[in-house]
């Protein structure tokens, strides 16, 4: 049940990086209120992920995930930069979360 605790804190961790994006564009309290409440779950999530997961092993995932997802949401909606070598290196990342997975 901790690694899917994990997971929800790594998207959680990708809505926040939207919503600054959205938020560098447009100043609005809605977005820092919204801004503030992914990074609280985020957290929160992350330290319920740790109970039971070691610490190095969950911050390494959680910020794979939160690393990687932004950077493809921003390569899917936000028109970044597609070359060979990004989505490379995020697949490096994909394999790294994949293997501290299996071996912990």
């Amino acid at each position: 049940m901790s690694w899917y605790i994990l997971v929800a804190a790594g998207c959680m961790e990708v809505v926040g990086v939207i919503l600054l994006n959205e938020l560098t564009k447009r100043n609005s309290k809605m977005l820092i209120i919204a801004l503030a409440i992914a990074f609280i779950c985020s957290f929160s999530t992350l330290k319920i992920a740790m109970l039971h997961i070691p610490m190095a092993t969950a911050y390494s995932i959680w910020s794979g995930i939160g690393t990687g997802g932004g950077t493809i949401i921003g390569m899917l909606f936000y028109k970044e930069s597609k070359s060979i070598a990004r989505i490379f290196f995020i697949g490096l990342i994909i394999a790294t979360v994949i293997g501290l997975k299996l071996i912990s």
